[in-house]
């Protein structure tokens, strides 16, 4: 555990052993009967007794992690909404007890709040403001936000006076310094129990959670966040963002101008104001793929509460113009603000997405399996079968449905096939990297709004435009993918005898299982594959035939290659038609 600087009280000392203290006291009796139940009684021949109590103890214990971080605060509360969303690797009797930490925080006292205030900006707080109110807008567990105006003088440069002050919760770092330091620990001791560690690699889970920690206390990093934000839509009229006055912000205090306006799921007043809910879903949908697939950079905590809808004055309104096209503009905006947890699309994750997209249209569960291995979504090489049937299942049977056709499939099929697949899921030695799950949680927060606001809004049609730019602007790297994609199909190829040699083994010994209903489409997907391969390997042959002879015998090489494109079409058609 770390130690508190020297000109830390004594009592704050002992307060955060005493915290140190009961975080490790709760995670090692966790453990222990983790330990008791999943390892010794199965070893014993009690499994099943071990077994029919699981869910009960299960929730249990995140109840009593739920009341722990309600009673301690900070980052604990922190921990439970990470933990609450991590469905990759923690079991729903879990996630769904500590889904009600989101609101369970208590405003920090004003006094406690103005003296911070006052030590960050170096002035009284009747000098930097003109007014601010001691009643917190919101409260979260690293900070919370007061309304306030700004001097004369700064709001007279600026051009606006009304402001929301987001100010760090006194002595939250070192909270949050002993808070990490437990949660280390208790990953060190995670990564030493084999069954843990080959499924979940926890000291890379804590570092992640870290990581994004350090941000979000950090109102710079949030404050350069909000600006490149802004500077992503500088010529979208249609979204917005709060202006940061940097006169008064500094680490733990943050100033933004006051854009509060529409919460973005209040349907009665967007009708009230003549904004159409259902035009307000298909701009989120859009500046949300925007985001993702253009820009890049991306809100990672788009709830409600963090997106408004404001109507815009006659004299803002693109739509008032005299050569404006008519409903060129809604005559309205969305607003973002807490720029505090954004997530970052890297060229490694872009190349991923564009795979898994690729399957995902194609309904291809092993390419879906391949690209979420190239995600990092999968730790270890293992044994990814059931999850390519329950892909197809699931392609079979929900595949481009949208919010209001689902709502009409039975609940119970709904529930049965949750079921089927979270057991397989966690089966698996699945992992989401912190950028895929910042994904996720974007894309899973924004299909909330929208069929909020709109029952019939299906995101596979808004996400169809974006999807295909990406795949198109992954048309270079495909060429350059060429060499390697040559070697994996050379590889497959002169795997085919042994692993037919395998297969017929498999049937002489009777250790071949057929699913018969499945058996005549996976036949016919086998035929147009094995078609496909061959025509790759003859479009392959020639096209390098042709590239290779070309120096030598510049017209038979052209002709070599001109006849390679037959080969290709046919590869071509034939995906298309799957």
């Amino acid at each position: 555990m770390p130690r508190t600087s020297g000109t830390t009280a004594p009592r704050a000392d002992h307060v955060f052993r005493a915290r140190y203290r009961r975080i490790m006291r709760f995670a090692a009796v966790a453990l222990a009967q983790a330990w008791w139940f999943e390892l010794v009684l199965p070893r014993i021949g009690l499994r099943r007794l071990a077994a029919r109590g699981r869910t009960v103890r299960l929730r249990r214990l995140a109840r009593r992690f739920h009341d722990l971080a309600v009673e301690l605060g900070g980052l604990m509360i922190k921990v439970g909404q990470f933990m609450s969303s991590r469905l990759d690797v923690l079991p729903p009797e879990i996630t769904d007890e500590l889904e009600g930490l989101q609101d369970e925080v208590a405003p920090e006292a004003f006094d406690g709040i103005r003296t911070q205030t006052e030590a960050e900006l170096g002035m009284p707080l009747e000098q930097a403001y003109a007014s601010f109110d001691p009643v917190p807008i919101a409260a979260a567990s690293l900070g919370q936000a007061h309304r306030a105006r700004l001097s004369p003088g700064v709001a007279g440069d600026l051009g606006f006076a009304d402001v929301v002050v987001k100010v760090q919760r006194p002595g939250i770092e070192q909270v949050v310094a002993v808070d990490l330091s437990a949660l280390r620990r208790v990953a060190r001791w995670l990564s030493r129990v084999r069954v843990v560690s080959s499924r979940v690699d926890a000291p890379a889970l804590v570092e992640e959670f870290a990581t994004t920690t350090l941000q979000e206390i950090d109102y710079l990093h949030e404050a350069a966040n909000a600006e490149r934000f802004a500077s992503d839509f500088a010529d979208d009229p249609s979204v917005s963002s709060p202006l940061v006055v940097w006169e008064r912000t500094s680490l733990r205090t943050l100033t933004l101008s006051d854009v509060t306006a529409i919460k973005i799921t209040d349907v009665a007043g967007l009708n009230a104001a003549g904004i159409d809910p259902a035009q307000v879903a298909q701009a989120l949908a859009r500046s949300a793929f925007q985001q993702i697939f253009v820009a890049g950079f991306f809100h990672a905590d788009p709830h409600p509460g963090n997106i408004f809808v404001t109507p815009l004055p006659i004299a803002d309104d693109p739509s008032s113009d005299a050569d404006a096209a008519p409903g060129a503009h809604p005559g309205w905006r969305l607003t973002y603000v807490d720029f505090g947890m954004m997530g970052e699309i890297s060229d490694t994750l872009r190349a991923g997405l564009r795979d898994f997209i690729l399957a995902a249209v194609a309904r291809d569960s092993r390419g879906l399996v391949t690209s979420l291995e190239r995600l990092g979504v999968l730790l270890t090489v293992s044994d990814t079968e059931e999850l390519e049937r329950a892909m197809t299942a699931l392609f079979d049977r929900f595949g481009g449905m949208g919010i209001a056709e689902l709502q009409r499939v039975d609940p119970r099929e709904l529930e049965r096939f949750a079921v089927q697949f979270g057991e397989t899921v966690r089966a698996l030695p699945f992992q989401m990297p912190e950028s895929f799950l910042l994904l996720i949680r974007t894309i899973s927060l924004t299909s909330g709004v929208t069929s909020a606001l709109d029952r019939d809004f299906n995101m596979w049609d808004a996400v169809d435009p974006f999807a295909r730019t990406v795949l198109s602007s992954g048309g270079m790297g495909a060429l350059r993918d060429l060499p390697q994609r040559a070697l994996a199909l050379a590889t497959t190829v002169a795997r085919l005898p042994r692993r037919l040699d395998e297969l017929t083994t498999r049937i002489e010994r009777g250790q071949l299982a057929v699913r018969a209903p499945d058996v005549e489409r996976r036949l016919r997907s086998l035929e147009r594959s094995l078609g496909r391969l061959v025509s790759a390997i003859v479009f392959a042959g020639l096209l390098f035939a042709g590239v290779l002879t070309r120096p030598t015998d510049e017209v038979l090489g052209w002709v070599l290659i001109a006849a390679s494109a037959a080969p290709l079409l046919h590869v071509v058609a034939t995906w298309r038609a799957r």
